[in-house]
């Protein structure tokens, strides 16, 4: 469970996401280097950081197909930056992202 966030309070949170990682197992390595878990924030809340350890929305959330599909699903009015999760959807590429289908 993680903790709730408050304005301010992002350290936490970012260190609570790096603990859970290090739980799983993830060991520090290169960046962008291979890894066993990643955890990432993608928001919180209305908050806008530009930080170099932690971007809220995440810099690449906008640009992720994968991430967006069920996140429209999920919340089609939440609005990030001024823009609904459906024009986001609409303007990425969600090539191959479909609903999980039980069989």
């Amino acid at each position: 469970m993680l903790p709730r966030c408050e304005r301010g309070q992002d350290d936490e949170l970012l260190a609570a996401v790096k603990k859970i990682e290090a739980d799983m197992g993830r060991a520090p390595t290169r960046r962008w280097g291979p890894r066993l878990i990643d955890v990432d924030i993608l928001f919180l809340g209305d908050h806008a950081i530009d930080d170099p350890e932690l971007t809220l929305p995440h810099k690449e959330l906008f640009r992720r197909g994968f991430v967006l599909a069920p996140l429209a699903e999920i919340a089609p009015d939440l609005e990030l930056d001024g823009i609904s999760m459906q024009e986001a959807l609409a303007g990425a590429d969600a090539t191959g992202v479909r609903p999980w289908a039980d069989e």
